[in-house]
């Protein structure tokens, strides 16, 4: 219950400054975690990026500010984070379907989107295979691209990442090089608050790289250790379910450590593959 709380918490923060320069990191602050575990909680549990929610509830208060018809358009877009007309202009169209201005006139169709609130709700028909492990740090090598603060706006760098990799050959050059576990090849996801976010396709391994590689060393960590199979989707869900389903009554919450995927074998219609997931107890 603690672990909706913050949540919940968090979500008052965006509320009481909607409408300030909101600060990813000082909103995953209130909730106790990471800006990158944060947004990955918040996209599962709500089924919509923070920055579109955020965008959402500007509109919405910008629509009654509208209807009061006291302050001039330029005015309320300021307010809400618009230095440009055009931009506000896109934005209020985007979530209400009608320009600014024909809310000034009046009889005006419009859209609400209420705060969120988080509550437990019970699902978990199907059964989430797992394991806790204790693990050492371990080297990985690969090659790498920074992600954005935003994380769905990543959702097209990696899979161009994957896409470039098997077609210039690293993937088999990496495939090659593993020689300790975890034995797949692995998307890391460095993106704790403390160094710039990056994106690894990698392979743990003790071999010398050459310059076309880089490494990285993931810090000893607790890792739940989640088991699946299927198509990349498959892993998305799989993600989800460990978010909306196990995280908030298992005892555990999101620890300063990367994520990782394994990918155990090379079908990408019937993957198989591990999710870990950094944690430590609550």
């Amino acid at each position: 219950m603690e672990w909706i709380e913050r949540l919940n918490n968090a979500i008052n923060y965006i509320e009481e400054h909607i409408t300030e320069d909101l600060d990813y990191e000082q909103v995953a602050k209130v909730a106790c975690c990471s800006t990158y575990h944060f947004q990955r909680m918040f996209a599962y549990m709500a089924n919509i990026p923070l920055s579109e929610y955020i965008r959402r509830r500007r509109m919405s208060l910008a629509a009654v500010d509208l209807q009061f018809g006291e302050e001039k358009i330029i005015d309320i877009a300021m307010k809400y984070g618009y230095t440009s007309p055009t931009a506000f202009n896109r934005a209020f169209q985007s979530v209400h379907g009608i320009a600014p201005s024909l809310i000034k006139k009046g009889s005006s169709q419009m859209k609400s989107y209420p705060p969120i609130s988080f509550k437990i709700t019970i699902k978990g028909v199907e059964a989430l295979d797992y394991r806790i492990e204790e693990k050492e740090s371990f080297r990985i090598i690969g090659v790498s691209q920074p992600l954005h603060k935003e994380i769905e706006k990543n959702f097209t760098i990696v899979p161009q990442m994957w896409q470039e990799s098997v077609m210039n050959g690293t993937i088999p050059k990496l495939a090659a090089m593993m020689n300790h576990h975890p034995m797949g090849l692995l998307g890391v996801s460095t993106c704790n608050d403390d160094e710039e976010w990056r994106y690894f396709i990698a392979v743990s391994s003790s071999l010398p790289t050459d310059k076309t590689l880089e490494e990285y060393l993931v810090p000893a960590a607790t890792w739940a250790i989640f088991t699946g199979s299927g198509t990349g989707q498959s892993i998305q869900e799989l993600e989800q379910r460990i978010v909306t389903e196990w995280l908030p009554s298992s005892g555990y919450e999101y620890a300063n450590a990367p994520d990782i995927e394994v990918y155990l074998n090379a079908d990408p219609d019937n993957a198989q593959y591990e999710v870990w997931i950094p944690v430590t107890k609550r």
